[in-house]
């Protein structure tokens, strides 16, 4: 970066952060690219994750385009990262089935995107030939890694990016741009010895620290997996989580809090998910699931793998008609 640019550009940077800010997200942070010594642990361990299969059946984890960041956008010198608290402080009630909190709201991938691209178009228009790409984590990047690198926080020992204040209930974003911003110091790992999320885990998924084997993911099956039945393995150990799983982020030290409480109107959660009853769900058609879960990230899930997720939580085992 030349002298002549360096004020220029310092100016635009600390310009983005505040936008971003006004937007929502916190925390925020810049990256430079191609990225140091940490990240190119994080890519080799990702090349590891990946010989050892622990992407089950997920190939698109192993596109190459995810390790080379420059693919998604030609020229690409800085990411903006972002955090998005999705973390809303109310409980589901007692005896109902479980959801993961990132499905409580609006799908976030529409939420952030459209954010991020409110910063790209003001990006844009601060000089001749700048570009830039919004990408949330349907995007082939290696999201947590630039987040950590931009200094949101550290990738904890259950794979996910925790943070000194919002713990690890953060949806995360990244603006790829051309422009040669200053970049933030990248986040120090604080996990130390701790280590309650691998006994946590009630299939074993966590199988070292830092490495999450998606075969054993309670997560990944009800997500993911489009088997007509879960293997054995997963009923016995998913208790009552039908979409997605929080176990080893609720008992990570770094959640216990106080922590502060989304307003954010897209994020607040649908009501019933939060009393979701067995039974009674069994009994929605297509149609009731396709409304209940319109502008949703949950509609990943097809009515059918709801009602086999249900059913498995519920210790019946049949055709998921």
């Amino acid at each position: 970066m030349s002298e002549a640019v360096q004020p220029e550009l310092e100016g635009i940077g600390q310009e983005l952060r505040q936008r971003a800010q006004q937007l929502g997200f916190d925390p925020v942070g810049i990256a430079a690219v191609p990225g140091g010594e940490r990240l190119q642990l994080r890519t080799a361990a990702l090349q590891r994750w990946l010989a050892a299969g622990h992407q089950a059946d997920m190939a698109w984890m192993a596109a190459p385009r995810r390790q080379a960041i420059e693919t998604l956008l030609p020229g690409v010198r800085s990411v903006l990262a972002v955090g998005l608290n999705y973390y809303v402080q109310v409980e589901r009630a007692r005896g109902s089935l479980a959801v993961a909190r990132y499905g409580w709201g609006r799908d976030y991938h529409r939420v952030i995107e459209s954010r991020l691209r409110q910063l790209g178009r003001w990006l844009e228009g601060t000089g001749s030939g700048v570009r830039w790409r919004a990408c949330v984590d349907s995007a082939p990047l290696m999201d947590k890694a630039w987040a950590e690198e931009a200094g949101l926080g550290w990738i904890g020992k259950n794979g996910n990016l925790i943070n000194r204040r919002r713990g690890s209930w953060l949806l995360l974003g990244h603006l790829l741009s051309n422009l040669e911003l200053p970049a933030d110091r990248p986040s120090i790992p604080l996990c130390g010895r701790c280590s309650r999320c691998i006994p946590a885990c009630p299939t074993g998924a966590i199988s070292e620290p830092f490495v999450v084997d998606a075969r054993r993911c309670i997560s990944y099956h009800t997500i993911e997996n489009r088997e007509a039945e879960l293997p054995a393995a997963i009923r016995s150990g998913m208790g009552p989580w039908v979409a997605g799983c929080d176990i080893c982020q609720e008992v990570c030290p770094w959640n216990e809090g106080p922590l502060e409480s989304s307003s954010d109107p897209d994020l607040q959660p649908r009501p019933w998910l939060l009393a979701l009853d067995g039974p009674t769900a069994l009994q929605w058609s297509d149609a009731d699931w396709d409304e209940r879960l319109r502008a949703s990230a949950l509609r990943r899930l097809r009515p059918w793998m709801w009602r086999r997720n249900i059913q498995a939580a519920m210790g019946e085992r049949g055709p998921n008609a």
